[in-house]
């Protein structure tokens, strides 16, 4: 039998319940809410690049990082991405640099 404890979606425990999946549930205090949505990022990235680009992956990543921008200390990424895309730029004129690190 497989064990876990994770950060799920807000309708998983319906889908289970539905399907008479019997399980545990309790709410994130707010450290552990940010705690694991950083994990979840990670997970969800790397089934994304693991799945070679799928949608439905990248999906899965965008939901996270929305759930991530609503908590307070994150509420002012918006700003710092486009300040950095002025400073830096973005990504889409495609450049790939190659050469020797400094």
């Amino acid at each position: 039998m497989t064990h876990y404890e994770k950060l799920v979606r807000d309708r998983i425990p319906e889908i289970l319940e539905s399907k008479g999946v019997a399980y545990e549930q309790r709410i994130a205090t707010d450290e552990e809410y940010r705690t694991e949505l950083i994990k979840k990022l990670q997970e969800e990235a790397t089934e994304f690049a693991e799945s070679d680009g799928d949608i439905e992956e990248l999906a899965d990543v965008l939901e996270v990082i929305a759930a991530l921008r609503s908590l307070a200390e994150y509420n002012t990424v918006t700003s710092i991405q486009e300040k950095k895309r002025t400073e830096r730029g973005g990504f889409l004129k495609r450049y790939i640099l190659k050469g020797e690190k400094p």
